[in-house]
């Protein structure tokens, strides 16, 4: 387990999976992050390469098919320490014997976690080290516990959106995309409770936003998450958990209808020989 630590924030890393697991205000001793409890044994896991689900659990490539589970296998593999100081941490996991039999390519996928104030940003960098493109998507998918307070319930706190969006929600069946429903209507807000993920994840294409509060109706605090540049936002919690997970993506499932070519996979990333993609994302905690 890797720890950082500011005047603010306090974080844990753990190897497996470059998952973070914990996340501290050290001003008000809250923990922010789920504690990976028996409703879901995850707390915050980086989906690559593929994120959602594929048709059928698989994918082609070159006439060949490869079977691969929902948001892929790093979340699952061990990941190196390669750079570390009190305020930041990069883990790589790169291909090997396991890998290619799910994805025939050779890659690095960095995960740098630093802190800055109240903020923990998120940095992701992939690069392709095969000799013909590689195709990928990636994304996160930290929960956040809710209430933050013992006095609280779970319908006391909400999503607030910094625009007002007009989108719908894309309803799943058996983990892929079907069809898009009304869901926001010029609102800028979500009100949360159990209910709500009874039939899947809310998920959401081109939202105007680039910022998501979590907030409570009875106290001050909350997080915000920054989704600029990512296309895609997957709102989801286990079945009667207390957590709600605030995803931001570069990718998404399958619809019902999809090919199963990897290269007309809505959402796919093509990235060149020898050529690196990077994204980040901010966790902002008050």
């Amino acid at each position: 387990m890797i720890t950082l630590q500011n005047d603010i924030l306090q974080i844990s890393i753990k190897k497996q999976g470059a998952e973070l697991c914990s996340l501290i205000n050290l001003k008000n001793a809250i923990e922010y992050l789920w504690q990976a409890k028996p409703e879901w044994a995850k707390h915050s896991p980086v989906l690559f390469p593929i994120v959602g689900q594929l048709k059928d659990n698989e994918y082609k490539w070159q006439d060949k098919t490869y079977k691969m589970e929902r948001h892929g296998f790093a979340r699952n593999m061990p990941f190196n320490l390669i750079d570390n100081d009190s305020l930041s941490a990069t883990f790589e996991l790169t291909d090997n014997e396991t890998t290619y039999q799910q994805y025939p390519f050779k890659f690095s996928l960095q995960l740098k976690y630093g802190l800055n104030g109240n903020t923990l940003t998120i940095s992701n960098k992939i690069k392709n080290n095969s000799d013909f493109i590689m195709p990928f998507s990636i994304g996160a998918h930290p929960a956040f516990n809710i209430p933050l307070s013992i006095d609280e319930t779970y319908s006391d706190y909400y999503l607030q959106f910094n625009k007002k969006e007009n989108n719908g929600n894309w309803k799943l069946e058996n983990g892929l995309l079907k069809n898009e429903t009304p869901f926001f209507n010029n609102t800028s807000e979500i009100p949360l409770s159990k209910s709500l993920f009874e039939n899947d994840a809310l998920v959401f294409k081109n939202l105007k936003s680039d910022l998501i509060e979590l907030k409570s109706k009875n106290n001050t605090h909350g997080l915000s998450v920054t989704t600029a540049n990512f296309p895609y936002l997957g709102i989801w919690a286990a079945k009667n958990a207390d957590f709600i997970c605030i995803e931001p993506w570069l990718g998404i499932a399958d619809s019902v209808n999809a090919s199963g070519n990897i290269l007309e996979k809505e959402g796919i990333i093509l990235l060149n020989q020898q050529q690196s993609f990077s994204c980040a994302f901010s966790i902002n905690v008050f």
